[in-house]
């Protein structure tokens, strides 16, 4: 229905995509190319349209435009790549020393005493998270993650923030201008309704195991100056938002373009935590290694090597990831 009106023009083109309305939800990378003559294997019937295809999107052609335009004369990162990954998210972690644990039967704080933790409790409540308890499980492959793409960077020219480092300090730290590449591997929520309580989850105990606001929140992201050539949020729901008229979804990807990124790796939809660290093995491996590809090049060759791979041929698992900004 969407692609067999143009299948004749795509040819092997880099495809740019400006969609609207319910088209803002669909993984085109996983959407079957309609067959055409004459053409190579990667235009049979029910081959995903990433196998021939570069894709990104953009809310409008004129962000592009504005985009290149303030990336004009800026001057390049010094480092490669932070990651912040495997945030503390509950005082019951077995990473908070024993001697400062809390004792069993201890009373949790109210979380209104802190009003910006509030916020994110407020916005997990509207997500339909409540069932939780606000509790956040945590997700052990980001730290492989972390890993795998720091291994690919030399001494120096990586950063990796975990465990309590993984926090709100660090994500809007100064530090972090320093990087061409800043990639967050934890939670992400949605709240469709007030799109400026999305965020991201960092840590939300202190080393002592005490409560502290780990919530990065789109009114915080838009206040960032982070002139990263690209931000990845390897998170669940990332690239969701409210649709405004107009204007497209406004979410976690309109905040970092706004607050300086090029570019913006996020999710569709609920991503799942293992099948998402080898997708980023294949991601970076592309980006850093001996090929040097573009992000739009590296996601495509990486959604390829999963849709290729046993047991993760399913679009749920490599689909969900899209690009958005400067392909170059």
């Amino acid at each position: 229905m969407l692609l067999g009106p143009v299948a004749a023009q795509l040819g092997k083109k880099r495809l740019l995509i400006v969609s609207d309305g319910a088209l803002q939800y669909v993984p085109f990378a996983a959407l079957p190319r309609p067959p055409t003559a004459g053409a190579g294997p990667e235009t049979e019937p029910g081959v995903p349209l990433m196998v021939g295809h570069e894709i990104v999107s953009l809310p409008s052609a004129s962000t592009l435009a504005v985009l290149r335009r303030e990336r004009a004369g800026r001057p390049p990162a010094t480092r490669k790549v932070a990651v912040l990954a495997d945030p503390v998210y509950d005082k019951e972690d077995t990473r908070i020393r024993p001697a400062v644990r809390p004792a069993a039967g201890t009373r949790k704080p109210e979380v209104r005493e802190y009003s910006p933790i509030f916020d994110g409790k407020r916005s997990a409540r509207e997500a339909s998270l409540a069932e939780t308890g606000w509790r956040f499980r945590r997700l052990p492959f980001t730290r492989r993650e972390a890993e795998a793409i720091l291994a690919m960077t030399s001494p120096g020219d990586g950063m990796k923030a975990v465990d309590f480092s993984a926090s709100l300090a660090t994500a809007t730290s100064v530090a972090l201008r320093q990087f061409r590449i800043v990639h967050f591997a934890t939670h992400g929520f949605l709240n469709s309704e007030h799109p400026e309580l999305s965020g991201l989850v960092l840590s939300l105990v202190d080393e002592q195991g005490a409560p502290q606001n780990g919530f990065l929140q789109l009114h915080k992201i838009y206040n960032l100056d982070l002139p990263a050539e690209l931000v990845v949020l390897s998170g669940c729901q990332t690239a969701l938002g409210k649709e405004i008229k107009g204007e497209g979804l406004v979410g976690l990807t309109r905040g970092f373009m706004y607050a300086g990124a090029s570019r913006v790796m996020a999710s569709l939809w609920q991503v799942e935590d293992r099948a998402t660290a080898e997708l980023m093995a294949h991601f970076y491996r592309g980006l850093l290694g001996r090929e040097r590809l573009s992000p739009a090049a590296a996601l495509r060759q990486a959604q390829i090597a999963m849709w290729k791979t046993k047991g993760w041929e399913a679009p749920y698992y490599w689909a969900a990831f899209t690009l958005q900004g400067e392909w170059k």
